[in-house]
């Protein structure tokens, strides 16, 4: 399923994402998608209220790579904007997504290969505080909008 939403703030990215965040379970991987300043982290801040973690808990892990929040399930919140090819592969993300929780990667164009059954979200800057959000789900939840 391709979901098309438009975001004018972002609050509105992070109340998308939360409504996202309310349908995950145990597993999924969220792979996020956009250039630098789209809105990555306010979109992980957003699935962190759903998975009912304190939004402002969440910041980007650029300097510790992988952060650990807790909620409803586990988020482990990753950023590879300063990794390539093995040292993802190093990372162990696999590992990570097997287990109870929630993993929401940003930067994820710099996996080596596709997170088979992931949730990917495609952040595109329209311009001022717009956003387009491109949301691909292999399954039929409910739409966000």
């Amino acid at each position: 399923m391709v979901e098309r939403l438009v975001s004018h703030s972002e609050q509105e990215t992070s109340e998308l994402a939360r409504r996202l965040g309310l349908q995950l379970r145990p597993g999924h991987v969220v792979l996020l998608f956009g250039p630098l300043g789209v809105g990555k982290t306010a979109f992980v801040r957003g699935l962190a209220e759903g998975l009912e973690i304190g939004g402002d808990e969440v910041s980007s892990p650029t300097f510790t790579l992988v952060q650990e929040y807790r909620g409803r399930l586990p988020l482990y919140h990753v950023d590879l904007y300063r990794l390539e090819g093995p040292e993802v592969e190093d990372l162990g993300l696999e590992e990570l997504g097997a287990g109870e929780g929630v993993v929401a990667v940003e930067w994820a164009d710099r996996m080596p290969r596709p997170t088979a059954g992931a949730i990917e979200v495609r952040i595109v800057d329209g311009g001022g505080d717009t956003r387009e959000l491109v949301i691909t789900r292999p399954d039929s939840s409910a739409p966000l909008s």
